[in-house]
């Protein structure tokens, strides 16, 4: 199935439009903090059920080449974005390097409306995709680390103590403890009650979609009113990356044996840019890298991007290669 533009024209992403428009235009338009966090909750909680259910009442082939694939890509692609962005624009260790555990790591939002439009194609992808978008969060701000801190002056003991600590931190952050937990209970509860879910899970989840997709238009929108600052470099890394990430997200899910529409959430989550978790662990753990510079990439270039034109584009390729 060819790319078309009306693949573009559905209600999620034209509300992302729309707060993305506002903001470039300085409209007042926004959504208290507290609001977006609670449909942040909401969407990574209705994602686990949803996957851990239809785990319980599917099948579970392929499962474990996927998390390990998933894992792979994550651990192995900052490898490649640092490569370039401090050896071709000769970027700052430390910014190179969280820059790169951006691109290596995933977005739930993405990955959210890469779910509603595939389910909305017909291509029903495989249950347990939401455990691989929980455990590729974690490999690429390990591999961001080691990059950042291979060659700086501290002792064995300091960088260990260093390293449990983050690891703790990040295998408790809350949105993999959300993840993997409702993913857990989803697929442990009776069908009953995991019927009785479907209201929550699947009846209100496009409205509250187009309710946070309007917001992160608002958030994106204004993060890009700060891409003057990036040279064209950077910006084009934001542009070409992602559709690095695809091809091999593309590839890891053929050889996975995956179906169309699980071939194509790999290909997001491998095109994906962190922007909640990363983030917050790099602040803490790299202090001296540029967050005017991940961030702005990460939301206000990959985001758009992806949200706009890359879901669509990657889950065409995937019917093309599948056939």
């Amino acid at each position: 199935m060819p790319f078309n533009i009306d693949a573009v024209l559905t209600p999620p992403v034209l509300f992302f439009l729309l707060g993305f428009g506002a903001a470039l235009m300085r409209s007042d338009l926004s959504i208290p903090d507290a609001i977006g966090k609670a449909l942040s909750l909401y969407l990574m909680l209705a994602i686990g059920l949803k996957g851990g259910i239809s785990l319980a009442q599917g099948s579970g082939d392929g499962l474990l080449a996927s998390l390990t694939a998933g894992v792979m890509l994550s651990f192995f692609m900052p490898f490649l974005a640092y490569a370039a962005l401090s050896g071709v624009l000769r970027l700052d260790r430390p910014t190179a390097a969280a820059v790169a555990g951006h691109y290596g790591s995933v977005s739930v939002v993405t990955f959210a409306a890469a779910t509603a439009y595939v389910v909305q194609q017909n291509l029903e992808p495989e249950p347990y995709m939401p455990a691989v978008l929980a455990l590729m969060e974690v490999p690429a701000i390990i591999s961001a680390l080691w990059l950042a801190r291979r060659g700086a002056p501290a002792t064995p003991d300091q960088h260990n103590a260093g390293n449990a600590e983050l690891l703790r931190e990040v295998a408790l952050s809350g949105s993999i403890v959300v993840l993997i937990g409702s993913f857990a209970i989803g697929a442990v509860i009776p069908a009953g009650p995991a019927e009785d879910l479907s209201p929550f899970i699947k009846d209100i989840w496009p409205g509250i979609l187009c309710i946070f997709l309007l917001d992160m238009g608002l958030i994106a929108g204004r993060q890009l009113a700060q891409a003057h600052q990036l040279k064209a470099g950077l910006i084009a890394f934001g542009l070409i990356m992602p559709l690095i990430g695809a091809g091999l997200g593309l590839g890891a899910g053929l050889l996975c044996g995956l179906s169309t529409g699980g071939v194509a959430l790999f290909a997001v989550l491998a095109a994906s840019a962190s922007y909640i978790a990363v983030p917050a662990v790099m602040r803490v753990a790299l202090p001296e890298a540029n967050p005017a510079v991940y961030m702005t990439l990460s939301l206000g270039i990959t985001f758009p991007l992806n949200i706009i034109v890359g879901v669509p584009l990657y889950t065409a390729a995937a019917q093309r290669l599948t056939g």
